[in-house]
Parts: C-alpha cells; sequence; structure tokens
C-alpha cells in the first residue's frame, strides 16, 4: 500500500477506497471475481488477534461481527443490528453498501454475489480463516450460479503496512483451586467422550476450549485471557500446538511430567494428515485447510469435546463465581455513588466515565481486567449498542437524560458481564414505559421454570413479549453463554430468536439482557448474569430453573410500578434485598447509604 495513506491528514473513508483499489489489484493475479474478508482468524475466533482484523482493516468498520464482500465494482457489508449504526457511520463515503442481516428485503451475501458475479465466477477465500461449515454453505449456496471458491492465502500479507505481528503474550497457569479439575482429569473426561462416539482423536481448534483443558490463560487477545493454540487428544497422548516461547520454563516442565507433548504451532497441519482412525472435529471451529489437511477417511464432524464440558460448570466453578459477583457487585455500587456525585457537579465525558468504571473494577479481589471493552453510552449515544467510548470520540455527559454501560470484568475466579441504564434527571412517561418493558422482560426470563431439554430459543420470547405487545423489538440476542475467567461470549447454548438445537443444562451460565433503543433519543438495557439450575422432578420430568447471579440494584426511578404485576414486584424487592444484604459488607458507611437510598 501506498505509505502516504498512513497519513492522518487522509480521511477514514480516503484510506478505505484505497484499500479496496489496493485488493482489487490482486484479483487478476489470482483469477478470481470477488473475494471475502472476515475478522478472524485461524480458530474461528470471535475477538481475534490485531493481525487478522483484515474486516476492519480494509473497510474501516471495526464492530466485532461483519463479513466483508468485494468484487471488481461493488463491495456490501454485512452485520447485525448492534452495529447498524456505528457502521452507516464507519461506512460512509467509502462505497461499501450496508447489509442489515436479518432485515426484510436484505439479500444474503451469496444472493448479492449472485447478482454482482457472472456465471462460473470465483471466489476468493482464505482457507485458513473460514470455517469448515462456512466453507460449504458458501459453496453449497452458491452452486446455482456457478460460482465456486478458491484458496487464495492472505490477501492482505502484501499490502497491510505495519500490521501487527502475531501475539507472544505469555502464558500463565490457572491454579486448580480455581479451575477445580486438573488437566489430567479434563483430559480424562475428554477421553471418556471420544470413547462415546467410538473416536480415535479430537482435533480441539477453539482458543476457549484449549485453554480449559489445559488449565492455561494467556493475553493474546484483548480482554480475552485466551492464547493462540492447537491441540490433539487422543487415547494415550495430548499435544499442544503453541509457541513454546509464550510458556515459562517451569511451566513447560510440568506440562511435560504430566504427559504432554508440545509441538511447533504451525506443524498442526502436518501432523493431523498422520492421524488415522475416526477423528472429531468441530466444523465451526475448524478451518478449512485443517479439515483438508486430514487424509483419514473418517471424520466426525460435532463439537468439541470441551466446548460441553466447559459450558456446564462445576460445583467448584460456581461457588468462585458466585463470590466474584460480590466483589463486581460492591465496584458497581460504588461506581454508581460516584456517578451520582459526578455528573452535573464537574465535567466529564462518557470515556472518563468508562474509565473509572473500569477503575473500580481493578480494586476488587484476584481481577485481571476487563471481559469487554466498556461500552457507555448517554442519551442518543445509547441507541448506539455497542457504542466504545474513546479519547478521540468522548462525548460530554450532562444531568440530563438517560446513561446506559455495559461493562465486565475477568477475574480468576470467573467472568462477569453486566448492563444498568440510569435516569440523570427525572425520566418521561416514555422512558419510565420503555424502561418498565424492558425489566419485565428481564424478570420473565428470570422467573422461567421449564421442562429439561428445553433449547434456548424456545424461552427467548419470554423476554420479548412484554415488548411485542407493544409493537417493540430487539435485533440483538437475549442471552449469550459465558465463560469461567475466559471468553465472555461462549458457547453453545443461546438464549436468542435464531434456532439453535443446544438445550439448557445445569450450571450453565448466560446473560439476560434485552433492550430498547431508540434512534436519536436513548438505548435502555438490562443484563443479568443468572446459572440454570434444577428445580423439580414430577411425573412430567425435570424441570429447571435460572439463579440470577449478579448483584446491582436497578433504578427505581426509571420504574412504572403500575405495570409490574405482584409477581414481578415480589421478584424485584426480593432482588434488592439480597443486594442489600450481600453488599453491604463490603461497602463503606457512606456508599451503604447511597444503597439503601436507591433499593
Amino acid at each position: 500500500m501506498n505509505k502516504s495513506l498512513n497519513s492522518t491528514a487522509l480521511s477514514p473513508s480516503t484510506v478505505t477506497v484505497a484499500r479496496l483499489a489496493d485488493l482489487r489489484r490482486q484479483f487478476r493475479q489470482h483469477g478470481i471475481a470477488a473475494c471475502l474478508i472476515d475478522d478472524t482468524d485461524a480458530h474461528l475466533s470471535e475477538y481475534p488477534p490485531e493481525r487478522f482484523k483484515g474486516r476492519s482493516y480494509v473497510s474501516g468498520f471495526t464492530g466485532s461481527a461483519g463479513t466483508l464482500l468485494v468484487t471488481e465494482n461493488a463491495a456490501a457489508l454485512w452485520t447485525d443490528s448492534r452495529y447498524f449504526l456505528q457502521a452507516e457511520a464507519q461506512l460512509a463515503d467509502t462505497g461499501i453498501l450496508l447489509m442489515k442481516q436479518r432485515m426484510e428485503g436484505v439479500p444474503s451475501p451469496e444472493a448479492w454475489l449472485g447478482g454482482q458475479l457472472p456465471f462460473g465466477a470465483v471466489l476468493g477465500v482464505n482457507a485458513r480463516c473460514l470455517s469448515v461449515s462456512r466453507s460449504r454453505q458458501l459453496s453449497d449456496a452458491l452452486k446455482v450460479w456457478n460460482i465456486s471458491l478458491r484458496d487464495v492465502g492472505d490477501l492482505l500479507e502484501t499490502m497491510w503496512g505495519n500490521r501487527p505481528l502475531m501475539p507472544s503474550a505469555p502464558v500463565m497457569e490457572h491454579e486448580l483451586r480455581y479451575a477445580g479439575l486438573s488437566r489430567t482429569e479434563k483430559i480424562a473426561r475428554i477421553r471418556a467422550e471420544l470413547a462415546k462416539c467410538d473416536a480415535d482423536a479430537a482435533i480441539i481448534t477453539a482458543l476457549d476450549d484449549v485453554a480449559w483443558t489445559f488449565n492455561l490463560r494467556g493475553a493474546d487477545v484483548p480482554c480475552n485471557p485466551v492464547f493462540i493454540a492447537f491441540a490433539v487428544i487422543t487415547d494415550d497422548m495430548a499435544q499442544l500446538y503453541i509457541d513454546a516461547a509464550k510458556l515459562p520454563l517451569p511451566l513447560q516442565t510440568t506440562l511435560t511430567q504430566e504427559h504432554i507433548v508440545l509441538r511447533p504451532y504451525e506443524h498442526i497441519y502436518a501432523d493431523v494428515a498422520k492421524l488415522t482412525g475416526r477423528v472429531m472435529l468441530a466444523p465451526d471451529t475448524a478451518n478449512q485447510t485443517l479439515q483438508a489437511s486430514l487424509q483419514t477417511p473418517t471424520i466426525i464432524e460435532q463439537l468439541s469435546p470441551p466446548t460441553i464440558l466447559k459450558a456446564q460448570k462445576t460445583d467448584t466453578e460456581l461457588q468462585h463465581i458466585r463470590r466474584t459477583m460480590l466483589y463486581d457487585g460492591a465496584a458497581m455500587v460504588n461506581f454508581l455513588f460516584w456517578l451520582d456525585q459526578t455528573v452535573g457537579n464537574v465535567p466529564v465525558t462518557d470515556c472518563e466515565i468508562a474509565e473509572k468504571l473500569n477503575w473500580f473494577r481493578s480494586l476488587q479481589p484476584g481481577c485481571c481486567g476487563v471481559s469487554f471493552e466498556t461500552i457507555v453510552g448517554h442519551d442518543a449515544a445509547g441507541a448506539i449498542v455497542h457504542r466504545i467510548a474513546r479519547p478521540d470520540n468522548a462525548l460530554p455527559v450532562m444531568r440530563q437524560g438517560l446513561l446506559l454501560f455495559d461493562s465486565g470484568g475477568q477475574y480468576l475466579s470467573g467472568t462477569t458481564d453486566i448492563t444498568r441504564t440510569v435516569a440523570l434527571s427525572s425520566p418521561t412517561p416514555q422512558q419510565k414505559r420503555d424502561f418498565t418493558l424492558v425489566l419485565k422482560g428481564l424478570i420473565g426470563l428470570s422467573m422461567a421454570v421449564f421442562p429439561a431439554n428445553t433449547p434456548g430459543c424456545n424461552l427467548d420470547i419470554l423476554a420479548r413479549r412484554p415488548m411485542w405487545e407493544h409493537g417493540i423489538n430487539y435485533g440483538h440476542g437475549t442471552g449469550h453463554g459465558i465463560g469461567y475467567f475466559l471468553n465472555v461470549h461462549e458457547g453453545p447454548m443461546s438464549i436468542r430468536q435464531e434456532y439453535n438445537k443446544i438445550t439448557l443444562a445445569p450450571g450453565m451460565v448466560l446473560s439476560n439482557e434485552p433492550g430498547i433503543y431508540r434512534e436519536g433519543q436513548y438505548g435502555i438495557r438490562i443484563e443479568n448474569m443468572m446459572c440454570c439450575i434444577p428445580k423439580t422432578e414430577t411425573e412430567f420430568g425435570r424441570f429447571l430453573a435460572f439463579e440470577t447471579l449478579t448483584l446491582c440494584p436497578i433504578d427505581r426511578s426509571l420504574i412504572d410500578f403500575s405495570m409490574l404485576s405482584s409477581a414481578e414486584t415480589e421478584w424485584l424487592d426480593s432482588y434488592h434485598a439480597r443486594c442489600r444484604a450481600e453488599l453491604s459488607p463490603l461497602l463503606t458507611s457512606e456508599v451503604q447509604a447511597f444503597l439503601e437510598r436507591l433499593i
């Protein structure tokens, strides 16, 4: 790329237009008519290292979800409703069309390509950053236009000046007192799952699966304590593919003594070619190059064993998580007290508010940082679902309107995720109605009792129904799984409208986060973490419920209590009684008095 494009004098849209031109210049060399660019790595990570954020580099759109397709004469980017407003701003004047996923009349990426390319054209992809399932889905959908896929490798390597290097942060051990199960025990459990499927080997590709399996944590990805690695588990062997320089020598010795074989990261592709028998592979997190490297005729495509095992938290993990919620709740109440004393009395921006929230959390025992970039939105900015406030886009926050803040922490003893919306002045009737509808959705899901083997998509309506009755909806999911000192977004379960066959089970920890977003006015979201627990067993079978884990008051000034049922009011009063009883011992007398006023 021309070095002048790095000049800060150039507008973002000008830089994007030039980068699209650089990309298109490679089309003829590779014999392609279009290319697909995602922000992901060889592990199909939702949050990859900076080196692999190619879609962000080319398009200028920095949201965590999005797919960019570029042809000779056009470009389009697909993203979900969390990022519509952000994408509109960041793609302005670039020539890239914004495709709003799941909106009526918006074509799929495949349909759009079919209308852009001639019959028999070739789409260029980087097979190391394309999952087996996505590659198959693309190929099948494009057959009607006879469009084929071609692995062209990393097209950005020659044009991305000063590209970030492969991350090399040191790896640490997640101590047994936190992990609860040793590496040996976890590997034994994985081998038991292999035996159930009559499989001879499992290739573990997702970074959080690898970290969980070996009780290791890293810092290769901001906010996610994971490290770049693959693993292969067989009946008699456990191999970890990693840059060994990340491992302190004593840890290398420990792993070797536990019969874990350390292999260079890049050797995974040659080594899997030597596997025989029945090999288990997760098609959503295994890249196409990895699968193509396998020579065995029998590939078992299903979820990786650690994906299921780590989703159901053990009693030890849940005990730590509940303790972590006390620390996180205390940080939140201290922050709310600071917010009450600060806004309107001294000038403050949303960026400074985010930094202060992070600071309060950092004071808590075992805190290792944030679990995602803190989101703060005041009034109209709150309608931008994932707005990250930074010094270069900071906005002043006055003592008026609504303030939304979504944040979380990484602790040695768990991962947290919480959203609260508070009134900075007397709320309007519409604001109170909207907030109460969101609260009713939160409570409705919190109080759910449901049969075992129920998928989360069957519960999503409990959070949306109060809003749907008023002709209101939100575009994001209601609940995602949450890791244990791991990724804040963890599968395989979810609570959202889209079908997900994975059923909820005791020990699964999820978010509960309905919201309402009025463009140009405000955003409202309330989010708690909750754990799936056994409820009862009758002649009709086993029933499950949710235990709310998060401890932080909900702004009563925004509630229209006439809209709540007696059961909903009772739930709220009980929740606030828990907040008072469990958080007060961790607060100063001054902040305790503030908490009493809140609830």
